[in-house]
């Protein structure tokens, strides 16, 4: 980011921000509509990879989870598909290959069987394009920097691939990078944020043009990937910790910090995330479950292993009422009210989660949100911002870093072993 945009930024952040006035007409179905026809809503997290690599194809019913193309399609207008790599892959140097699967199952299995509804992107200009094609475009997200396997030129290689951001951590730290998910583990050797190395990641996305994604990190990795950023970057599924206090959550002085940055957070549809009173509810309920889980986890039939995820999601349910449209309006504002109305999207976390808001279930409850939104007080262009307008102003900001960047020769660090 200049100087000048800094400054701006900043700027912006200390002039007081009109509250949200409910409004005192009714919302028209007409209103709805249009919004649901010309913004661009992006979700930038979307677990169902990890389910189409084991075989689901996205064009049939998924009755487990949240995403299928009859419930994308005239509701969604980019897919930000997460590349996840868990952290079980980090024994024997497996995190490539994975990694390599993901992003096959994505250009293959989506893309490439159903042309007709999905389209490769990797800028904001090609999601723009394919809005006005009517079609949902396709891009990817890293999720665990363990994924690069400590090697800037696998990184360069994600990039040509496709991949245009990249979580730094997952729940587990890496070689160069703290993560929440393990932070207060003794046993765990910690970087106090992000090494050396690390920064010459950040660097290197940079360069690229590869936006930075910090949720999941630590705080203190949150704010060294600020620090060392030139470009705006993302939390691109994360939600408010004054209202949650799971640390998966951003506390105010970081999204502060976020949006003077320049960058935006995509908030969490994961009903813990979203609710105090359902995070606390299964915590409760963990020991209980954990047995259970990680027998689900153990099951290499796809089919099996999926049932059995659903039956312990309707008995946690059954348990533990989710949250409610409400709770995701409750966020948003929060998020508004703290950093800004250009610093707050969407990042849903579908099919990566075990619960998401009864109301709220896939993208075809959107209009629900849309008219909600508009009751509160937010006008059109507003939401258009929160669905997709913000994080195309932080893509176009990172590929244009890039551009500046492009006569910097490649970073060429490699992260010495102990």
């Amino acid at each position: 980011m200049t100087p000048t945009l800094r400054a701006a930024t900043l700027l912006a952040l200390t002039l007081p921000l009109a509250a949200q006035t409910p409004r005192t007409k009714p919302v028209t179905q007409a209103e709805v509509d249009k919004i649901t026809r010309d913004a661009i809503l992006i979700d930038t997290h979307d677990d169902v990879p990890s389910k189409t690599v084991d075989g689901y194809d996205i064009a049939t019913p998924n009755k487990a989870g949240q995403t299928d193309l009859p419930r994308m399609k005239g509701f969604l207008g980019a897919e930000f598909f997460a590349v996840f790599v868990s952290a079980e892959y980090v024994d024997g140097n497996h995190s490539a290959n994975r990694t390599l699967q993901m992003i096959d199952t994505v250009r293959t299995d989506v893309i490439a069987a159903h042309p007709n509804d999905f389209v490769f992107a990797t800028t904001a200009a090609d999601i723009e394009r394919a809005h006005k094609d009517h079609k949902i475009a396709a891009l990817m997200g890293i999720e665990g920097g363990h994924a690069i396997e400590d090697s800037l030129r696998l990184l360069r290689d994600y990039y040509a691939l496709g991949i245009r951001y990249m979580t730094l951590t997952h729940f587990n730290t890496n070689n160069w990078a703290d993560s929440q998910g393990d932070i207060t583990d003794t046993k765990i050797k910690h970087h106090g944020g992000l090494t050396p190395f690390g920064v010459d990641v950040v660097h290197e996305m940079n360069r690229l043009g590869m936006m930075v994604d910090i949720s999941h990190t630590a705080d203190d990795t949150f704010y060294a990937a600020i620090k060392a950023s030139s470009a705006p970057i993302i939390a691109s599924h994360s939600s408010c910790r004054a209202i949650s206090s799971n640390t998966r959550n951003m506390t105010d002085d970081m999204i502060r910090a976020l949006a003077a940055n320049g960058g935006t957070m995509q908030i969490n549809f994961d009903c813990g995330y979203l609710s105090q009173r359902y995070d606390d509810a299964s915590k409760a309920l963990g020991p209980e479950l954990k047995p259970k889980i990680e027998a689900a986890r153990k099951l290499t039939d796809p089919a099996a292993r999926e049932a059995a995820f659903t039956e312990i999601q309707a008995y946690a349910a059954a348990k533990i009422p989710p949250p409610t449209l409400a709770d995701v309006v409750a966020q948003i504002d929060h998020a508004v009210k703290i950093g800004g109305i250009d610093h707050v999207g969407i990042g849903t976390d579908f099919d990566g989660v075990g619960c998401v808001p009864s109301d709220l279930g896939s993208y075809d409850k959107f209009p629900a949100l849309t008219r909600a939104l508009l009751e509160k007080g937010y006008t059109a262009t507003d939401i258009k911002k929160i669905y997709g307008g913000n994080l195309l102003r932080v893509m176009r900001a990172v590929e244009q870093r890039a551009a500046e960047l492009k006569s910097t020769p490649a970073i060429e660090a490699t992260l010495e072993k102990p």
